[in-house]
C-alpha cells in the first residue's frame, strides 16, 4: 500500500518483515520492520501518518512509528489464529482486525487494549475488514462468503449479512462517499452494495477468469480497481460496472493485492512471485499525455517474447534483451524487486526517436 503521502509504498511479506520502498524509485528504505514470527497478511496506515499497523499468521498485530520505524508498545494479542486483515479507523483512534478465528477485534492504539469483546457472527475465517469513511460502522468479508456490517460504537451487527457471492470474500471496502460497499471474490466477480439499505446494486462485475484478491474505490469515487490471480488488473465505471479500459495484463503472475496512491495517478499491485509492481493509471483511463509525447503510450508495455516492444498495428518500437525482461521498469511501469534489489533495470527515453525520426540520429558506427 502507499503512505499517506503517496511517497512510499509499503509491503508485509511472507518471511514476517515489512519493508518501506521509494515510490519513485523502487529502492528500499531504510531496514525492514522486523517482530513478527510468521507471515505478514495486511499492512495499514493510520489517517494522521503516525503509525503502521501489521497483520500477521502469528496471531497479532502490531503498530509501528511511522517516522522511526520502530515498534510501538507490545504486540497486539488475543486473536487465536492468523490476523489476515487489519484497517485503520478515520481518526486514527483505533485499529481494527480480521482473523482466521472467525472474529473481529477493535483495539485502542494508545493503550493497546482490546476495546470489546470479539465481533462474532461469521462461520469461517475473516479476510478482510474496512471502516466506513465517517467511522461508524465496520465491514468484514469472510470465507462463509457473505460480508456483515457492524456499529464500531456498539460493536453489533447492523442489519443482516450481505449475500450473494458464491465463493471467499477475499476483500471488502467502502466508496469514498460512503454510500457503496465493494467485495471481491473467489467467485471470481466483484459486487457494489448499497451501504444504507444493504442490497446489490447493479449486476456483478464479471470479466475475471480467476479469484478477485483485492479491490478498491478511486479516491474520486468515479473507477473501482481490481485484481485477480488471472494475472490481471481491472479498472471499471463504478456507475456502469463496465471495463473502462484493457486490462493490465501479465498472465504469468498471480495478483494478490492492489491499492492507489492518495492521487489516484499510481496502481500498485503484489503478486507472489516476489515483485511489486506500480504503474501510471494516465494511459488506463484515456487522460492520454500521448498528445504531445507518442511514446507515452509505449513506456507501460511489456516486451513479447522476442524483446520487442509493438504498437496496436503489430509495428515496432523499441527492442529489450529478452534477458533483462525480469527487472526491466519503465516511467509509466515500476516493478520492485523484493529479494535482488541489485537487478532493476530502467530504461532512459530522453533521447528516444519515435517513428522515422531514429534515421535522423543513427550512427553507423
Amino acid at each position: 500500500m502507499y503512505s499517506r503521502d503517496g511517497r512510499h509504498i509499503i509491503s508485509g511479506s511472507g518471511d514476517g518483515t515489512i519493508q518501506i520502498w521509494d515510490a519513485g524509485t523502487g529502492a528500499a528504505v531504510g531496514k525492514p520492520l522486523q517482530g513478527h514470527t510468521r507471515a505478514v497478511w495486511s499492512i495499514a496506515c493510520s489517517p494522521d501518518a503516525q503509525h503502521i499497523f501489521s497483520g500477521s499468521g502469528d496471531g497479532t498485530i502490531r503498530i509501528w512509528d511511522a517516522e522511526t520505524d520502530a515498534a510501538v508498545g507490545k504486540p497486539l494479542e488475543g486473536h487465536t489464529s492468523s490476523v489476515w486483515s487489519v484497517a485503520s479507523s478515520p481518526d486514527s483512534q483505533h485499529v481494527i482486525s480480521g482473523s482466521r478465528d472467525e472474529t473481529v477485534r477493535i483495539w485502542d492504539v494508545k493503550t493497546g487494549d482490546a476495546i470489546s469483546e470479539p465481533l462474532r457472527g461469521h462461520t469461517n475465517g475473516i479476510r478482510s475488514v474496512a471502516y466506513s469513511p465517517d467511522g461508524q460502522h465496520i465491514i468484514s468479508g469472510s470465507g462463509d462468503c457473505t460480508i456483515r456490517i457492524w456499529g464500531s460504537r456498539t460493536c453489533a451487527a447492523v442489519g443482516k449479512p450481505l449475500q450473494g457471492h458464491t465463493g471467499v470474500v477475499w476483500s471488502v471496502g467502502y466508496s469514498p462517499d460512503g454510500q457503496h460497499i465493494i467485495s471481491g471474490s473467489a467467485d471470481n466477480t466483484i459486487r457494489v452494495w448499497d451501504a444504507k439499505y444493504y442490497t446489490p446494486v447493479g449486476k456483478p462485475l464479471e470479466g475475471h477468469t480467476a479469484t478477485v484478491w483485492s479491490v478498491a474505490y478511486f479516491p474520486n469515487g468515479q473507477h473501482v480497481l481490481s485484481a485477480s490471480s488471472d494475472g490481471t488488473t481491472r479498472i471499471w465505471d463504478a456507475k456502469t460496472g463496465t471495463a473502462v479500459s484493457e486490462p493490465l495484463n501479465w498472465t504469468h503472475l498471480n495478483f494478490c493485492s492492489v491499492a492507489l496512491s492518495p492521487d489516484g495517478q499510481r496502481i500498485v499491485s503484489g503478486t507472489r512471485d516476489n515483485t511489486i509492481h506500480v504503474w501510471d493509471v494516465n494511459p488506463h483511463l484515456s487522460i492520454q499525455r500521448s498528445f504531445c509525447d507518442p511514446m507515452y503510450p509505449y513506456l507501460r508495455a511489456q516486451p513479447d517474447p522476442d524483446g520487442w516492444v509493438r504498437d496496436a498495428e503489430r509495428g515496432l518500437v523499441y527492442w529489450v534483451p529478452p534477458n533483462f525482461h525480469p527487472y526491466l521498469h519503465s516511467p509509466a511501469h515500476l516493478i520492485i524487486h523484493l529479494t535482488s534489489q541489485t537487478q532493476i533495470m530502467s530504461l532512459d527515453f530522453e533521447e528516444f526517436a519515435f517513428g522515422n525520426s531514429w534515421t535522423k540520429i543513427f550512427n553507423s558506427a
